[in-house]
């Protein structure tokens, strides 16, 4: 080899089947003597540049012979490659019978050899050595395939048709648009006891035209989506936002069908070729083969990942992993290289689709190699100081394989593509229906959802808002809004200016601000969900009266700081005046039945919450969790102060919530959240704890579905929230319903709590009398001595998207209005 300045040497052409002359792909391509190398695609096409002089190249695959290759040093080089199927070593089986012979796990030896790999994944894992470093580079990239000849042709699209490549499907050649595609180094670093993983980002370079999609931290997505670690020793992996079972978890035989299919001879080692498919098709599970040493490791040398057509996961198309081992010092095999791929369209096998690809090389292995302490108590996840690095010749150089021409196209193109005029226009109008808010200049529009909405108390209701962007400020940033109801005839509004002490905006993750907020608004009692201002249109629509209302006058100073742990806290005084509107009326329980108009109190705030590891999706309003197996906490606590700003009345509360996933392999996961308050002080009802209802028709998994509002009031409370989704595994396995991919859902929720006498106006003087039944809507009553149960069966997935929940209240049936059973509807599409 000569690593001559300048000089490159480039292979590009196809591989195929010597037999069947069908393109093989996923084959792998290495220049021998280097670190380069690329696999073929699914037309069985490759394409290798690597700088220096090389004159060998060679072909492999598991099942195939190795193909070594003579080249010409600097040159350009093209190959057409036909390789044969490895050479069997097994006895032929003789079938005498006519009938086919059922499967067992009893007596068959590929289960038997599953058996010694699962009892050798401990030793066999990366994480068994004690110090552990390596550097990994990735890559993914997304593209739109199958996209319609009307929309190509169009006068509209002429001009972007410099973006356009071709991919061949079998003898059909297809359109293909690139949207995403991001390079990325890293260096990791481990430390098994105590347990420390590092993660430092070196270098990093994004193409992407999906901008207008205004969502931080797609990449976490991404990964997420195209698996963010494949860890075969797992029980468990993640990859389409769902739980897969390995091929080889501890309890795999009772989900997997296996056979030996093939030995194969490398050098002096003996591998062992392991087919696997799943007994029920319809199942979280995949279909391929695994390579086995033989070399009493029972280490796993490489393996192919599949799924079938019937598999109960929405808009996949296809689905290809490939996991190769290399051996290291010690006899284990390390992960050299992932290669993942997958393509999802509306439609199974045709129709526009989107086609995308995740590859993970990892490198420079050092085991047993510590660094010092101090370096361990750093952040998991670190970037070096300009690590957005856009240098060609850097990446030609720490690349450790080449990209396609077609991928090495993308960057120049899309650097094209943003500075046309048409296509900024164009992403505007994207990204006002996609985040909701209209940008000009340093100002955005917004949101659109809640220009207008309906109640029974405001009637029609048209709001508009904006707010300003880091365009205007770093630092200094405004948002509010201005609302009409036709009905009640009166003018809501909301002005709330942020110093972002981080110059961070206040909707992006890390926040480090002060907020000033002052609002008049109207909403229901204790359901800060409904406040109509954060309503969707959807939520417009209710199930039985909302009668009761309140009129909001508030002011807020707050301070809220995230941490990169994701540890946070709020620290606010709130002074809030309410006003009862509807058929709610605030009357005190003396002898002259005393109207209250304004109820005033004023409180210091304390809110505290901790999510470990968690991993968020950024929009342009809200923050989406990543929900992982890893718990979510949060406690707050109010303090009122009596006298301070006109507060009427001193009283402190405590909350807390803790949410936490339970992952149950093929049974699906369940998410349950236990909840508890507790009220120290004598308040009227509307300052008491009001259980959170919901009576709109879309479910709600944070509220009672059959409560009405203000049904429920306590001073203390505990309650337990639960969701089981078994994601199809019972209802795939029904003839004639499995093949509509429906999916089952069991809910339920328990709210234990009591009210003291203090704080009964039944009992206690000085309060408010709580709301009497009447005209189709309930009172208000203490939560007593029995819990409130309610429970539900949903059926989701229905048409990819609905999903239906019949819900079932058990008590407090003797309340007008009660209703014993309720459907809702959620509209959710999921993969």
């Amino acid at each position: 080899m000569n690593n001559d300045a300048g000089v490159f040497t480039t292979i590009k052409g196809r591989v195929t089947d010597v037999d069947t002359h069908h393109p093989l792909p996923l084959i792998n391509v290495k220049i021998n003597g280097s670190r380069y190398g690329t696999v073929t695609d699914q037309q069985g096409d490759f394409y290798l540049s690597a700088p220096g002089s090389y004159n060998r190249v060679t072909f492999s695959y598991v099942g195939y012979q190795q193909v070594t290759k003579s080249i010409a040093p600097g040159k350009d080089n093209v190959l057409n490659v036909s390789m044969h199927s490895s050479q069997t070593q097994l006895k032929e089986v003789a079938i005498t019978s006519g009938k086919k012979k059922r499967y067992r796990n009893k007596g068959n030896p590929a289960v038997d050899l599953i058996r010694e790999v699962i009892n050798h994944k401990e030793e066999n894992r990366m994480t068994s050595a004690d110090y552990l470093q390596y550097e990994q580079y990735e890559r993914i990239n997304l593209s739109f395939v199958d996209i319609p000849a009307a929309l190509i042709n169009n006068r509209f699209f002429k001009m972007y048709k410099f973006m356009l490549d071709t991919v061949r499907n079998g003898e059909k050649k297809q359109a293909l648009l690139p949207a995403y595609f991001s390079e990325k180094v890293f260096r990791n670093y481990y430390r098994k006891s105590p347990e420390k993983a590092i993660k430092i980002l070196v270098a990093q370079k994004e193409a992407n035209i999906l901008k207008f999609i205004d969502t931080a931290g797609v990449d976490v997505y991404l990964n997420r989506l195209y698996g963010n670690t494949i860890d075969i020793y797992a029980n468990n992996i993640f990859i389409i936002t769902n739980q897969f079972l390995s091929p080889i978890a501890d309890h795999a035989p009772d989900f997997y069908k296996f056979f030996i299919t093939d030995t194969i001879r490398a050098g002096k080692n003996k591998l062992i070729e392991i087919s696997f498919t799943p007994r029920n098709q319809g199942d979280l599970l995949f279909e391929g083969k695994l390579l086995v040493t033989q070399d009493g490791h029972f280490a796993v040398q490489s393996c192919e990942l599949k799924v079938n057509k019937h598999i109960n996961i929405n808009f996949m198309r296809s689905l290809q992993i490939r996991l190769d081992f290399l051996p290291f010092s010690n006899g284990r095999y390390y992960l050299s290289k992932s290669d993942v791929k997958a393509d999802f369209g509306v439609f199974k096998n045709k129709g526009f689709g989107v086609n995308g690809e995740r590859t993970v090389v990892f490198s420079n292995y050092l085991l047993n190699s510590a660094l010092p302490e101090v370096f361990y108590k750093g952040k998991d996840l670190q970037t070096v100081p300009d690590a957005d690095n856009p240098d060609t010749a850097y990446w030609a150089q720490h690349r450790p394989d080449t990209l396609t021409a077609q991928q090495a196209r993308v960057y120049p193109r899309i650097s094209r593509l943003e500075k046309m005029p048409q296509f900024k226009r164009a992403t505007w109008v994207a990204a006002t229906l996609t985040g909701g808010y209209a940008s000009w200049g340093p100002v955005q529009l917004g949101p659109v959802g809640s220009f207008f909405s309906y109640d029974s108390e405001e009637g029609p209701r048209f709001q508009i808002g904006g707010r300003t962007t880091p365009a205007l400020s770093k630092t200094l940033y405004f948002e509010g809004y201005a609302a009409y109801g036709t009905r009640d005839k009166q003018i809501k509004y909301d002005l709330s200016t942020y110093i972002a002490i981080n110059k961070t905006a206040f909707y992006r993750f890390p926040n480090d601000y002060f907020k000033l907020t002052y609002q008049y608004d109207i909403g229901v009692p204790g359901q800060n969900f409904s406040i109509i201002n954060q309503q969707a249109a959807v939520s417009s629509f209710q199930s039985g009266t909302t009668a009761y209302w309140i009129y909001n006058r508030t002011f807020k100073a707050e301070y809220v700081k995230d941490f990169e742990n994701h540890f946070s806290y709020n620290l606010a005084f709130r002074n809030w005046d309410q006003r009862a509107a509807g058929r709610l009326v605030y009357q005190h329980n003396s002898p002259d039945d005393q109207i209250v108009d304004h109820l005033r109190t004023s409180e210091v705030d304390l809110g505290l919450r901790y999510a470990p590891h968690e991993q968020i999706l950024q929009g342009t309003v809200y923050r989406r969790t990543i929900y992982s197996k890893y718990p979510i906490l949060y406690l707050q606590v109010n303090h009122g102060i009596k006298g301070l700003f006109n507060g009427s009345y001193n009283y402190t509360t405590l909350g807390l919530n803790i949410f936490k996933r339970f992952y149950f392999s093929q049974l699906g996961f369940a998410d349950i959240t236990l909840l508890g308050g507790y009220l120290n002080g004598k308040v009227p009802f509307p300052l008491l704890s009001i259980s959170p209802a919901n009576q709109s028709i879309a479910y709600d998994p944070d509220a009672y579905n059959q409560m009405t509002y203000l049904e429920f009031v306590s001073d203390h409370y505990a309650g337990l929230n639960l969701t089981q989704s078994f994601n199809g595994f019972f209802l795939n396995k029904i003839p004639l319903i499995e093949h509509l991919k429906w999916r089952e859902y069991l809910t339920g929720k328990i709210l234990f709590g009591g009210l003291r006498n203090e704080n009964n106006p039944l009992y206690s003087s000085g309060l408010y009398n709580f709301p009497v039944a009447g005209n189709g809507a309930n009172g208000t009553y203490a939560l007593g001595s029995k819990p409130y149960i309610e429970a539900g069966v949903g059926i989701g997935n229905i048409f990819k998207f609905l999903r239906i929940d019949g819900i079932k209240r058990f008590n407090y049936l003797d309340h007008p209005g009660a209703s014993r059973y309720g459907i809702k509807l959620s509209f959710n599409p999921d993969f």
